[in-house]
């Protein structure tokens, strides 16, 4: 009995085991049955874009110089009696600066001056002489060899004459000359000689210089591809000269702060550097308070026209290819990512102008780049620009960044 027993329990816990296996093996088909769900489609933000137009400008280096620079030298030797101004003030165009001792000129002029009068003394009586000379001649009372002489005479003396009184001339700005004047207004530097020092006319130190600056002369370089590069622009009407003043500039000085006055480009030189391969640009700038000093490094902003059909982008939503090549991903009204090459003018901000690539109307990528490839389905949400809220807020142009 305890065999029959045993025997049972046997078959009851095998009855269990197999229930138990086809239960496993059950649940296993229905996970096999089960497919995985589908991967969620990717959300990325996206800029529509717009044409607009913007004031294209180019920032150059540059430095300040002087707008009209004297150098002060003496025109007669002597010695110095006086320095008449204040070195680092502010003089005016004709202001004596320094008086050089004037005795031997007043000398040399009143010199001159007795000799003319002696001169002049002479030609009346030779005159007369001539005139009575002619009457008497029909008469044959004098010779025409006596006429001839007296009359040769009386040229002598209005010769001598006039000799004299440009002697006297002579003298005369020889004695101005010892008031050395400023010839132009503007700030006058250090004095190279003090009272007592010994001149001579022309040498070669300068005894101060003065220099003009209100307004004050800005010079920049700018190179000669960038030059080509606006002219074919303008040629090909990608930009507008009309549009807007081109002669217009601004400046910005050390530590990127705006000098709060406009200036205007004078001129473009001709001739190109050959150390540099570029021509310089001359502005001019008024400088009523003094605050630009010639030699002051800055940086010029010049305007180089008006795109009416611009296209400008955030920098973010431009990547490179294996080639170094900018691109941009776009969404098509399918919701299908595709791939575009562009052709970058420059950086405006911290958006890129394009110039070839897009057009008005495309949906291009910002966010979310990493998530997708060309040709993968995408769903678009709207870029919050709020998070670059300095995007397009300047419309100053750096010199070309990316010349693709």
């Amino acid at each position: 009995m305890q065999r029959n027993q045993t025997v049972h329990e046997q078959m009851k816990w095998s009855v269990v085991l197999t229930a138990l296996l086809a239960g496993l093996l059950l649940s296993g088909c229905d996970r096999q049955q089960q497919s995985p769900p589908p991967p969620p489609v990717p959300e990325v933000a996206t800029v529509t874009v717009q044409v607009q137009q913007i004031v294209l400008t180019t920032e150059l280096p540059g430095r300040t110089s002087a707008y009209r620079i004297a150098e002060i030298r003496p025109q007669v030797n002597g010695l110095i009696q006086k320095r008449l101004f204040t070195e680092g003030s502010d003089v005016k165009a004709g202001q004596v600066l320094y008086q050089i001792d004037p005795a031997p000129f007043q000398a040399a002029y009143e010199n001159a001056k007795a000799a003319l009068g002696r001169a002049e003394a002479n030609v009346p009586p030779i005159r007369l002489r001539v005139e009575r000379y002619r009457e008497l001649i029909p008469d044959k009372a004098v010779s025409q060899q006596e006429y001839d002489d007296a009359a040769a005479a009386l040229k002598q003396a209005e010769a001598e004459t006039e000799v004299w009184k440009a002697m006297v001339e002579t003298a005369r700005i020889n004695l101005g000359y010892t008031r050395v004047t400023a010839p132009i207004s503007g700030r006058i530097g250090k004095s190279s000689v003090t009272d007592g020092a010994l001149v001579t006319a022309h040498q070669p130190l300068a005894l101060a210089t003065i220099q003009q600056l209100d307004p004050i002369y800005v010079d920049v370089p700018q190179s000669t591809t960038e030059l080509l590069r606006l002219r074919r622009r303008l040629e090909d009407g990608q930009l507008n000269p009309n549009g807007t003043n081109q002669k217009k500039a601004n400046l910005l000085l050390e530590g990127g702060r705006a000098y709060p006055l406009e200036g205007m480009l004078q001129f473009r030189d001709i001739t190109v550097d050959p150390t540099t391969g570029s021509v310089i640009l001359r502005l001019v700038f008024p400088n009523p308070k003094g605050l630009l000093l010639p030699g002051m490094f800055v940086r010029a902003v010049v305007i180089d026209g008006l795109s009416e059909q611009a296209i400008l982008i955030p920098q973010q939503a431009v990547s490179r290819d294996s080639k170094g090549n900018p691109i941009a991903l776009i969404l098509d009204p399918g919701g299908k990512v595709q791939q575009r090459l562009l052709r970058l003018d420059r950086a405006i901000g911290d958006q890129w102008l394009v110039t070839s690539g897009l057009a008005a109307g495309d949906h291009v990528i910002v966010e979310g780049l990493q998530k997708v490839r060309a040709g993968a389905s995408a769903k678009e949400v709207s870029f919050d620009a709020g998070k670059n809220s300095s995007a397009g807020a300047e419309n100053t142009a750096r010199p070309d960044v990316t010349p693709k």
